[in-house]
């Protein structure tokens, strides 16, 4: 008999999705035997991407993982409470990252109530790499919106798109090259 596969549900907003993102991605799929990185709609955040926008950079991110951990994550937008689409893929875990002190406070609050909302759900908090800890999605459309230079914060693909969007180039010539 073949037990049940672990199914944890990595979700974010992803607008747009960063290196941190990406590792924190990498990272957790070897704490789960399925990753579902669920990319939410959250329109109150004025988001810089559309929503099947978002979905379609981060499966282009996670397509080029190695090793056979691509064909273990999956990518899929949602727009409901967390916790009912936790249930409806059939998670066992939330995973969520931690860069700062500033994000425990947070996501402590965020797990207690979702704990509340299903006490058979566990959170599963993984620490940023020092590498990606200062990282936000927010710095890093601040930086492109003026014009800085934010490859070391995203991939080549991911600044394309940023740079497009902005109408300007935020990268210095040859720097996109360089991706984490």
């Amino acid at each position: 008999m073949t037990p049940n596969p672990r199914i944890g549900v990595y979700p974010g907003t992803f607008d747009p999705v960063t290196n941190g993102h990406v590792d924190m991605v990498r990272r957790a799929v070897h704490v789960v035997d399925h990753l579902i990185v669920a990319v939410a709609v959250n329109a109150g955040k004025g988001p810089l991407f559309t929503l099947d926008e978002r979905v379609a950079l981060m499966q282009e991110e996670v397509a080029q993982f190695d090793g056979g951990a691509a064909g273990r994550i999956e990518v899929r937008p949602f727009d409901n409470l967390l916790m009912d689409f936790a249930t409806e893929v059939g998670a066992c875990c939330i995973v969520r990252g931690l860069r700062a002190v500033s994000d425990f406070e947070y996501e402590f609050q965020m797990a207690g109530m979702n704990a509340r909302l299903n006490p058979q759900m566990e959170t599963v908090f993984l620490m940023a790499s020092e590498r990606h800890q200062f990282i936000s999605s927010r710095f890093v459309k601040e930086i492109a919106r003026l014009g800085g230079d934010i490859s070391s914060f995203v991939s080549a693909n991911v600044a394309r798109h940023i740079v497009q969007r902005y109408g300007h180039g935020p990268i210095t010539p040859g720097a996109a090259a360089a991706d984490d």
